[in-house]
């Protein structure tokens, strides 16, 4: 183990953490499931990861006003370059690398709302954990006062080369944009991810290859690169929107913004200036409280003696209530 190896990872778990790297090194199914060390664990369970795409209720509410066409199109790229900061870089921020997630278990729900401010309308996601085996999360997300609705389902499935774990993310989302015959959809697809530091118990994520957002007349690749050996940034992207044939997309042939997602992005063809800069404010989302009829499974109430273990240290007491949960709820799902 190295030196900046062993300053990563706590002292009581060194073992379990380089017999968990042998482990995925030699394993050739899915890795999710595969145990992980406690230290390594996220107090959140996946169920929960969907609020991600909301907590720039702003740049989502800012879709339905942007004009029809090649600057509604462009809005919906600004939304969810905004949502991506949050979703693979905020647990190093937080809580210093990378964590693994919790596995939901079926029938798990989140509940959350984003309440109105400066007259967007009020943003509201329900999640549900629709299947075990494979895992596959629902969710729905709406901002009723915009008429703005994104339905979509997500499920992973792991693997390691190359000395890093490599996520493919499956699933898709749809957003639409207004109701009736004018009413526009936008599908959208997910980056690969591509997890690196862990022969430093310090992972991090960067995405890789490309991902897609097609409506509105345009269509939209986004090829993500990350640092490699000798040379590179990390996080950065290149986005490029061309009128989509037959679709009657109109404006410039060719849009490109190129950036660093966690940082700031400018378009470098087909327009000038800043396309986006993250800050650092964003929204929590007010979760529906506990006593309602959601009951058990909601996923806070669910893992909550899970989560207070990993956040205080406890990491006995988030094993013993972890595999609790397992044995009674996840084991019984087939």
């Amino acid at each position: 183990m190295t030196t900046e190896e062993a300053s990563a990872v706590p002292a009581a778990q060194r073992g379990s953490w380089t017999s968990f790297l042998k482990s995925i090194a030699s394993f050739s199914g899915d890795l999710s499931s595969l145990t992980a060390p406690p230290f390594i664990l996220s107090p959140t369970s996946l169920t929960e990861f969907p609020a991600y795409w909301c907590e720039r209720p702003d740049y989502f509410a800012a879709i339905a006003d942007a004009a029809a066409g090649q600057d509604r199109a462009l809005a919906v790229l600004r939304w969810f370059i905004s949502t991506l900061k949050d979703q693979y870089t905020s647990r190093n921020e937080e809580l210093g690398s990378e964590k693994k997630p919790l596995n939901p278990v079926l029938g798990e729900v989140f509940y959350g709302i984003w309440p109105d401010k400066h007259g967007r309308g009020e943003t509201r996601l329900l999640v549900e954990q629709v299947s075990h085996h494979p895992p596959i999360t629902a969710y729905v997300i709406e901002n009723a006062t915009k008429g703005l609705r994104l339905v979509g389902h997500n499920a992973q499935k792991t693997s390691f080369s190359s000395g890093s774990i490599i996520v493919k993310q499956i699933g898709h989302a749809v957003l639409t944009v207004g109701t009736g015959p004018s009413a526009e959809q936008y599908l959208i697809t997910l980056p690969r991810l591509r997890i690196d530091g862990l022969w430093y118990g310090s992972p991090y994520i960067e995405l890789a290859e490309t991902s897609y957002i097609v409506g509105g007349g345009h269509i939209c690749t986004i090829d993500y690169k990350g640092k490699g050996y000798f040379s590179g940034k990390s996080h950065t992207f290149k986005a490029t929107m061309t009128p989509q044939p037959g679709m009657g997309g109109a404006g410039p042939r060719e849009i490109v913004v190129e950036g660093t997602w966690h940082e700031s992005s400018k378009f470098t063809k087909g327009g000038s200036g800043v396309f986006y800069e993250v800050h650092e404010h964003k929204e929590e989302a007010d979760p529906l409280p506990w006593d309602t009829e959601i009951g058990e499974y909601e996923t806070r109430r669910l893992w909550f003696l899970v989560a207070k273990g990993i956040r205080e240290g406890d990491f006995e007491l988030a094993s013993r209530e972890k595999s609790r949960i397992e044995v009674r709820l996840c084991f019984s799902c087939g």
